[in-house]
């Protein structure tokens, strides 16, 4: 008599679980979710007549958890016009949303490093009266104070449904002794302290909704990737930001969820000409020495990565796109989002990985150039 009635209990609970949610009007009963449960009741009974005992228990309660977290997971609240905030909306993943979420009835406010520049252009030209364009440099106190007057006046009593930390930059890959200290202030200031700023001045608005707070950080903020360290440390940063913050603002009912994308073409490497420009600047910065000991034809190296770099992105921006949204409407969203090819599959080999055999594996998945310096090949230090 005890197994019939543990199943009875758990099914009850299961149950029970599913009809709050309906009640709650966070689930929505479609042909999918429909299969889902006749497949967990067929396994139900599978598993209470052929696998008998605590065994069976165990894996249909098991099953119960993760159809209820899929059925969380996958519940996506109505639109009916929630007002988002984007950041580095000029190009890329930021361009991209600020018409996706528009197209889709939100309301949109578009932040841009230039206001007549073509990305804002564009928006404005396509967009429809619910997308607003903002001029808002993230370094730039007094320009988020304006948009935070402007975006308040509009919303009203409504709120700020979510914001969308999107702007960053790259700026030049080379080793990390090579790189202007200029260079890892600027992309601290943009890609970090400019989140936080833009965070902590709009909150108010987002703590009125019990809103998202979104932050697209990167792979490279979980991951050691190679002549990306400016970058790197900059959205290590934004991410322990965004993880602390999904504490702090849990007793406010604002959920924190993290975008870490891999490549993908977004325009954030720039022209070939700026590219060569920026190397061109590094170089002339370089110590005699230091100079000497990397070599020329180690730094020409460095030069010719555009087109690796270029082939090692994806041209399509939907699974950020949809991950984003899905952080913005999902019930329960995830803590962390890893859009794009390998992205998951990167952080799970460095995290769970022997050094020695994830540091191989990753290599060979980024296609990273190993080249040596010249005076490391002279000195022995490399074999």
């Amino acid at each position: 008599m005890l197994f019939p009635l543990l199943y009875a209990l758990a099914t009850a609970a299961f149950g029970g679980a599913v009809l709050r949610l309906l009640l709650r009007q966070e689930l929505k009963v479609g042909l999918e979710i429909a299969l889902g449960l006749l497949l967990l009741l067929l396994f139900e009974t599978l598993c209470y007549k052929v696998m008998l005992g605590y065994l069976g228990f165990c894996l249909f309660s098991l099953a119960c958890l993760l159809a209820y977290w899929k059925l969380t997971v996958s519940g996506l609240l109505p639109v009916q016009e929630k007002a988002v905030l984007i950041t580095g909306c000029d190009s890329g993943f930021g361009h991209a949303l600020a018409k996706y979420l528009d197209e889709l009835g939100f309301t949109v406010f578009a932040g841009v490093l230039f206001l007549n520049g073509p990305g804002a252009q564009d928006l404005k030209r396509c967009g429809s009266d619910r997308l607003t364009v903002l001029q808002m440099d993230v370094t730039n106190s007094q320009q988020i104070s304006q948009s935070f007057e402007s975006v308040k006046a509009q919303v009203k009593d409504k709120g700020l449904w979510g914001i969308v930390n999107n702007a960053g930059v790259l700026e030049i890959p080379a080793d990390a002794e090579l790189i202007p200290m200029n260079t890892y202030k600027h992309c601290m200031e943009v890609n970090f302290f400019g989140a936080v700023e833009v965070t902590k001045v709009f909150l108010p608005l987002l703590r009125q909704t019990k809103g998202r707070l979104i932050s697209v950080s990167s792979l490279a903020g979980s991951v050691p990737i190679m002549r990306t360290v400016a970058y790197n440390a900059s959205k290590a940063a934004l991410s322990m930001f965004s993880n602390t913050l999904r504490y702090e603002l849990a007793s406010w009912g604002v959920k924190v969820a993290i975008i870490q994308p891999s490549g993908f073409k977004t325009g954030i490497l720039g022209t070939i000409d700026q590219w060569n420009q920026q190397y061109t600047k590094i170089f002339q910065q370089l110590s005699p020495e230091v100079r000497k000991d990397y070599g020329d034809s180690y730094l020409n190296l460095l030069k010719e990565q555009y087109t690796a770099f270029q082939s090692g992105t994806s041209e399509g921006l939907q699974p950020v796109l949809k991950d984003i949204l899905t952080a913005l409407l999902a019930n329960n969203p995830r803590r962390l989002y890893t859009p794009g090819s390998g992205a998951f599959l990167i952080q799970f080999l460095h995290h769970n990985f022997p050094t020695f055999i994830s540091d191989f594996i990753i290599f060979q998945l980024l296609n990273l150039i190993q080249n040596v310096p010249d005076g490391a090949k002279q000195k022995g230090v490399y074999q």
